[in-house]
C-alpha cells in the first residue's frame, strides 16, 4: 500500500494496540492517505463518502475501523446481540468482492478474542449453510443485495442492533441493476445508521441519490493517488485481427499474467479457446459460471498456474491481485467510470502497471468519451503482426 506523505503513524489513528499488533505483523507500516483521513471519521460516528483509486487501501481503511468500533462496544455492556442479529452490515455487487473482503476482515481480526464473527454470503450457492451459519449472527456481515434479500425472507437475519452500513463500490450497487434491492434492504434497517460509501468512482447523476442516503457527510477523495504509475496504450485494429494482436501482444510482450476485458460471456468462451490455440492458457470467469468455477479460476489465475483470465466487468469490482502485470481491453468499457475500475486492477498498491486497450474504428469515437473523462490523450498505435 502506498504510504502516505506525512508521518501519520497507525496508532495516533485512535486504533488499540490488538489491532496495531494484527497490522505490524501483515507489514503495513504507514497508513495510505485514505486510511489516515477517513479512519478517524468512521471512529467519530460520521457519515462517509470516500473516494479511493483501487488497490489504495480502501478495505482496510473501513475494515480496521469497524473492527475498532466492535472492540469499544463490547465495553459497553448494555446491549447483547442474541440470535441472528447483524452488527455491521457491508454491502458489495460481486460474489468474489464479498469473499475478498470477509478473508481480509478476518484476517485483521485474528489477534482479537473473543473471536469477532464475520461472514459473507452471497448467490450462486446453496442457501442453508449461510442460513445454518447466521443462526448465531454476526459481528460484521458481507453480502450481496440479492442473497442478503433471500435470507431476510427466510427470517434468517435480522437487523435491530445493526450499527452501521458500507456500501463498498458504491457507485455501482447505487446504480440502476441493484438500486431497487438497495432499497428495500435500506427499509429493514434502523433508522439510525451510520453510513459509510466507498468507490473509485462517482458519477454526478448518483449524488441526488447519495444525498438521501447520508446525513452531513465528510467527503473524502484521494482518487488521483498513483495515476501515472499506470502505462496506457491504446492500439488500432480491425475486428478481423483483433484475436491474432491479443495473442501477439501476450507472447512478444512475455506477459506472464494478464487480465483480458470482454463486454459478452461467449467472448470470453471463445476467447480461452483462441488462445488456446496459441499455445496461451487462459480460463474465463463470468456470470454464467457456477461459483466453484469462479474461484477455481481466480484461485489459478493468482497462484500463477493459470496465464490468462478472461473477464467481464463483473471482475473489475471484484479481483485483487498485487502487481497484476498487465489488463487489457479485448472490448472497450460501456461506460468511462468502467474503464477507470478496470485499469485499476494494475498498477496497485504503488507498483506500475500496463492497460492497453485494442481500437476497432468503429469504437473511435467512444473512447474519445473515455479519454475526456480522464481528462487526457492517447497516442494511437499500430503493430504489424
Amino acid at each position: 500500500m502506498q504510504p502516505t506523505p506525512t508521518t501519520i503513524n497507525f496508532a495516533s489513528l485512535g486504533l488499540s494496540s490488538t489491532l496495531l499488533t494484527a497490522i505490524e505483523q501483515r507489514g503495513y507500516n504507514h497508513p495510505t492517505p485514505i486510511q489516515a483521513q477517513t479512519i478517524p471519521i468512521i471512529l467519530a460516528g460520521h457519515d462517509l463518502r470516500a473516494k479511493a483509486q483501487t488497490g489504495s487501501g480502501k478495505t482496510a481503511a473501513f475494515g480496521l475501523s469497524l473492527l475498532q468500533k466492535i472492540l469499544q462496544h463490547r465495553e459497553q455492556p448494555k446491549q447483547v446481540m442474541t440470535g441472528n442479529q447483524i452488527g455491521v452490515l457491508i454491502l458489495v455487487p460481486t460474489r468474489e468482492l464479498a469473499l475478498q473482503i470477509a478473508d481480509a476482515l478476518t484476517d485483521y481480526a485474528s489477534t482479537i478474542t473473543p473471536r469477532i464473527k464475520i461472514h459473507s454470503v452471497y448467490g450462486g450457492v446453496n442457501i442453508n449453510p449461510q442460513m445454518l451459519a447466521l443462526r448465531g449472527g454476526a459481528d460484521i456481515l458481507v453480502a450481496t443485495p440479492g442473497r442478503l434479500l433471500d435470507l431476510a425472507q427466510h427470517n434468517a437475519v435480522k437487523f435491530s442492533y445493526t450499527r452501521t452500513l458500507v456500501l463498498d463500490e458504491a457507485d455501482r450497487l447505487l446504480q440502476l441493476g441493484f438500486s431497487a434491492e438497495l432499497n428495500q434492504i435500506l427499509e429493514l434497517l434502523p433508522k439510525k445508521c451510520q453510513n459509510l460509501l466507498f468507490s473509485a468512482t462517482f458519477p454526478p447523476d448518483l449524488d441526488q441519490l447519495i444525498a438521501t442516503l447520508l446525513v452531513q457527510p465528510v467527503q473524502i477523495d484521494c482518487a488521483v493517488q498513483a495515476k501515472s504509475l499506470i502505462e496506457q496504450r491504446v492500439i488500432t485494429v480491425t475486428q478481423e485481427r483483433k484475436n491474432a494482436l491479443l495473442a501477439h501482444l501476450i507472447n512478444e510482450g512475455d506477459l506472464q499474467q494478464v487480465l483480458v476485458f470482454a463486454n459478452a460471456k461467449n467472448t470470453c468462451n471463445r476467447l480461452v479457446l483462441k488462445l488456446g490455440k496459441a499455445d496461451i492458457y487462459a480460463m474465463a470467469l463470468h456470470g454464467d459460471k457456477t461459483q466453484a468455477a469462479r474461484n477455481l479460476a481466480l484461485k489459478k489465475f493468482k497462484q500463477g498456474e493459470c496465464r490468462v483470465l478472461i473477464a467481464t466487468d463483473l471482475a473489475a469490482r471484484g479481483i485483487d491481485i498485487e502487481q497484476l502485470e498487465a489488463v487489457i481491453n479485448f472490448d472497450l468499457p460501456r461506460s468511462p467510470n468502467d474503464y477507470i475500475h478496470r485499469i485499476g486492477r494494475t498498477g496497485r498498491a504503488g507498483q506500475s502497471g500496463l492497460a492497453i486497450s485494442l481500437l476497432c474504428e468503429e469504437d473511435e469515437a467512444h473512447f474519445r468519451v473515455i479519454e475526456k473523462r480522464m481528462k487526457m490523450r492517447l497516442e494511437r498505435e499500430y503493430l504489424e503482426i
